[in-house]
């Protein structure tokens, strides 16, 4: 459909714009040869209506002439020969209108009048057209460049996506391979508490991989699944290990990326509980600030214990599926203190209607 017909409002411009030229050229008529203002309405709005259809066509011209690929002088020659030949039946078409006005009804001009007429009507008919296809070609690079901008965004969210399909892909085998470490650590010395593990370490993985398959998932189902983790891994280290958890009001409904929290709750538990003595504990909190889902994730650490290799992987998964969400309201802060690590995730507040917690 052509894009001037689409809707009401554009239709309606493009009518508008007609009755301003039906002005301009009824007063060059009327200061050639005087007459009548019902005559003249007469002769000039029938072809104006017409013309007004004529220079529609100026659409499939253009399109069949586009810009950027048609050579300068070809372009001239098409636009120059279609204002020609459009002109040119304007003025036969005005012709015939005004012959049969004469016939008919005896209306004025006369034959010096209607070769004045018709001259007008053939001057302005070459560049009425030519202003029509330069305003049709205006359209067809707005739409070029709408349609760029829709592939492009198009293209950025299809890059997204899989680039969070690979984040979550890559913590599957991380989180299995440090569980079963720990089963192969308790086999040994403690079979019975090594098979208590491997169930729950099945409750575990049918959980991760239900939310792993989903988009969003609340809060408190992601903290629900790092319970599970915590379970499994205080099988191990009991009573070394234990958990706290601070929820404010409307942080358990907010919607997050599935296995977000999971590779911090690890690292807590692999690179500080597990290199102390005394072990320590694992503290979550989650508040609703100002629209922003803030969650910290803090365990004790052991200043002296060396580094462990992969100590990062995990970090910087999270640091990076947040920056694949949207990294103008996302942020990872890390903070490493004498005996205390913390990590801080800053990400919009959406409930389950994808609207912010206070309704912004």
């Amino acid at each position: 459909m052509h894009p001037i017909l689409m809707g009401r409002l554009r239709p309606a411009l493009y009518l508008a714009a007609w009755a301003g030229i039906g002005l301009l050229l009824g007063a060059m008529a009327q200061a050639v040869h005087p007459r009548t203002l019902g005559h003249l309405a007469l002769w000039l709005v029938p072809l104006l209506l017409f013309y007004a259809f004529v220079c529609l066509s100026a659409w499939w011209v253009c399109r069949a002439n586009p810009l950027a690929t048609t050579r300068p002088d070809r372009l001239a020659l098409a636009i120059v020969s279609a204002s020609v030949q459009a002109g040119v039946v304007w003025v036969i078409v005005g012709a015939l209108w005004g012959a049969l006005l004469q016939h008919r009804w005896n209306l004025p001009p006369d034959r010096p009048g209607t070769m004045r007429d018709l001259l007008i009507l053939g001057v302005s008919g070459v560049v009425l057209y030519a202003e029509s296809m330069a305003g049709h070609y205006f359209l067809l690079t707005a739409e070029a460049s709408r349609d760029a901008e829709r592939r492009v965004f198009a293209s950025q969210v299809a890059a997204r996506e899989a680039e969070l399909r690979a984040l979550r892909a890559q913590l599957n085998p991380h989180f299995l391979f440090n569980s079963l470490n720990s089963i192969s650590a308790l086999a040994g010395a403690e079979p019975e508490a090594a098979r208590h593990m491997c169930g729950l370490l099945g409750d575990f993985l049918r959980a991760s991989l239900g939310l792993g398959a989903r988009e969003r998932v609340a809060f408190a189902e992601e903290l629900g699944l790092a319970e599970l983790y915590l379970a499994v891994e205080q099988v191990r280290f009991g009573e070394r290990l234990t958990f706290q958890k601070q929820i404010g009001p409307g942080a358990a409904e907010c919607l997050v990326p599935p296995l977000l929290i999971q590779p911090l709750i690890e690292n807590a538990v692999k690179h500080g509980v597990a290199d102390r003595i005394e072990g320590g504990t694992v503290r979550v909190e989650a508040q609703v600030r100002d629209g922003l889902l803030e969650i910290l994730v803090e365990n004790p650490r052991d200043p002296e214990a060396p580094a462990r290799r992969g100590q990062g992987l995990g970090l910087e998964n999270v640091r990076q599926r947040l920056a694949a969400l949207d990294p103008r309201v996302t942020r990872v802060d890390v903070f490493r203190e004498a005996e205390m690590f913390r990590v801080r995730l800053v990400l919009p507040a959406t409930n389950g209607r994808e609207n912010d917690i206070h309704g912004r």
